[in-house]
Formats: structure tokens, C-alpha cells, sequence
């Protein structure tokens, strides 16, 4: 599946990046119009270390530049440069020192653009910034991912001080986290200004959860933020809510949390299968309200089964929006289970 593809590849990281706060908002709500449902749920809330650490890994426009072409290809193309410089008035030893000087002006071009450790700070940084970007955005009533922390902020002061990462995890710590997250990221095979960037969330439960994303660095570490966003954010069945004072549960389905059915009496059947029942259209109503992000479920504008053979189209409000199937015939009739 792709997500949110905002961003030419043409575009400069300058230009994308005074594009993102103004896109947030549009990428959050593609999260919403492209089947949440279809992640599978893990644990109800993740507390994280708060230090994500980026491995570098293969240089992939180096690997690209060296075996993307046989050698003999590679020996054809260094006689045609020669050629050319021979054609400009050049000596055969000059056009081959000439050639031979641009390629390690290049090389040292890219080791200088790859040497230190601030790649890994500047991907961390730009993750968790987005990801409060989102929350901001969104605002849950309950957040559901967050990062532990146990330093002070004189302990904060000094490590930026010292331009250190920060402290390490001890084994009394882990008592306090859901666990930890780390990445990778390699140089694309493109060879323009792109990167090749991987999120891992292992849970201490035993569960992890692995993202992936490649272009620009800022708009990749975008990209995974909002995966990572709706892999936890997004409401896990079951659900347990408070209706009117009532508790409730959404249970789902016996495939997956929202599905579909041919007719209404096919998912209410299926819900008593599961021993649950289908939700009243006040029900409908108020999860739709909560939200994705809130334990609930938007209605969007699907059509949703109701018992009796009946079904909810919130997109014919007039004068009701509770209508005879054959009212919106031709619709997927969605579901979930309650009880």
C-alpha cells in the first residue's frame, strides 16, 4: 500500500520541507480514507526507550554506481569520456588523469557527506518531531505512544553539552517500557539525495512491528512516523468504551475488526455467531463520533448493518438515515460486532 505521496522526487529537501507542516493535516486524513483496518493490532498503548538509534547500512548508490553495469559496460563507457576529451584537443594520458581526478573528486564528495554520527541523531529528531506534528493534528483524547525518559534535565543539559546521545537502558528500566525502536538507513540506489530508511518496534511482549520508507530524509522520516502513528493510535478490537453510562465492547468480526457482509441479516447472523450482536444505530453513532483514534469507528460515508434488515447510510440524513437495503442497493454493507 502507499502512502501520502506528496513529494516529487525532483523536489529539493529545502522545497518539501516548508511543504510539510501545510500537508500534515491532508496526509492525516488519507490515514482515514485508506483502510486503517487492515494493520493488525498489537499492544493497546507502547511506551518506548527514548532513544531511537539509526544503524547505517549499505551504501546502496555506491553499490548501484559499481555493480549496476558489467565491467565491460563500465570499460565502455571510460573509453567514450576518453574519446570525448581526445576530441576536445587532449592527450590520451591527459583525458585518463582528467577522468581519473573527477571520480575522486566525487568519492570524497560523498565520504565527506557521510562522515560522523549526526545522520542517526537528525533521523530521530525528525521522527519524533513528526509524530508530535500528528498528535497535535489529530489530538487524541488518549496518546498511545510515548517515550520514557527517566533522566532529569540537568542529566538532559549536560548530554546536549557534550553532544551525547542519551544514557543508556538499564535492566531495572525495562520494568518500564513496551519496548524499544531502531532503524536503519542507506543511501538509495538512485544516487539523488534519497535514503532508504527502516523503523523496528520490538515489544517486550515478544510482538514487533517493522516500517519502511524511502525518499528525501525528511519526508521518509514523515512517512514513518505516520505509519508508526496509525499502527497504535488506530482503535484495536476489542474496544471497550462507555456509552451512557453502559459499558460496551467492540469485538469485531470473525475475520477482522471491520468487514463485510452480502446482506444485513448475514452480518447480524455472523455477530451472533461470535455470541455479540450487531450495534444500534445510536451505537453506530456515538463510536462513529469517538473516532479511529479515540477507540471508536468513523462512519465515513459506508453504508453499516443494523438487526431487523435494516442499514445505516450516514450519507441520507433526510429524513433518516436508517433505510430498507434495497435503498442503497449496490453498497458494501460494513460491519463490526458489540456486546
Amino acid at each position: 500500500m502507499k502512502f501520502w505521496s506528496f513529494y516529487s522526487k525532483k523536489e529539493s529537501l529545502a522545497t518539501h520541507s516548508a511543504k510539510v507542516s501545510k500537508l500534515m493535516r491532508h496526509r492525516i486524513l488519507s490515514v482515514l480514507l485508506l483502510g486503517i483496518f487492515s494493520i493488525p493490532s498489537l499492544a493497546a498503548e507502547v511506551n518506548l526507550w527514548s532513544t531511537i538509534p539509526f544503524i547505517r547500512g549499505q551504501d546502496l548508490c555506491q553499490y548501484q554506481d559499481a555493480y549496476g553495469r558489467s565491467r565491460s559496460a563500465a570499460r565502455n563507457e571510460m573509453v567514450r569520456d576518453v574519446k570525448a576529451l581526445i576530441a576536445m584537443g587532449a592527450q590520451a594520458e591527459e583525458a585518463s588523469d582528467v577522468i581519473v581526478t573527477l571520480d575522486n573528486l566525487i568519492d570524497k564528495q560523498r565520504q565527506a557527506a557521510s562522515i560522523g554520527l549526526g545522520m542517526d541523531v537528525t533521523l530521530e529528531a525528525l521522527l519524533k518531531a513528526s509524530l508530535d506534528q500528528i498528535y497535535r493534528e489529530v489530538n487524541p483524547k488518549n496518546k498511545k505512544i510515548s517515550f520514557f525518559n527517566p533522566n532529569t534535565l540537568m542529566d538532559l543539559l549536560t548530554t546536549l553539552k557534550d553532544q551525547q546521545r542519551q544514557g543508556q537502558l538499564e535492566r531495572k528500566q525495562l520494568t518500564q517500557i513496551s519496548g524499544i525502536g531502531w532503524g536503519t538507513y542507506a543511501y538509495a540506489p538512485s544516487c539523488n539525495n534519497e535514503i532508504l530508511l527502516t523503523l523496528h518496534v520490538a515489544l517486550n511482549n515478544g510482538e514487533t512491528v517493522n516500517f519502511s520508507a524511502k525518499g528525501e530524509v525528511e519526508w521518509a522520516a514523515n512517512r514513518i512516523a505516520l505509519m508508526l502513528f496509525n499502527q497504535f493510535q488506530t482503535t484495536r478490537f476489542p474496544s471497550e468504551v462507555t456509552i451512557n453510562g453502559k459499558h460496551l465492547t467492540l469485538v469485531g468480526t470473525a475475520g477482522s475488526s471491520v468487514s463485510h457482509a452480502p446482506s444485513a441479516p448475514m452480518a447480524e447472523k455472523l455477530c451472533t455467531s461470535i455470541k455479540a450482536r450487531l450495534p444500534t444505530w445510536d451505537e453506530y453513532e456515538t463510536l462513529g463520533i469517538m473516532g479511529d483514534w479515540n477507540g471508536g469507528v468513523t462512519l465515513k460515508y459506508d453504508v453499516w448493518a443494523l438487526a431487523g434488515n435494516k442499514v445505516l447510510a450516514p450519507s441520507l440524513r433526510s429524513p433518516s438515515p436508517v433505510r430498507d437495503p434495497e435503498e442503497v442497493r449496490g453498497q458494501d454493507i460494513h460491519f463490526y460486532c458489540v456486546k
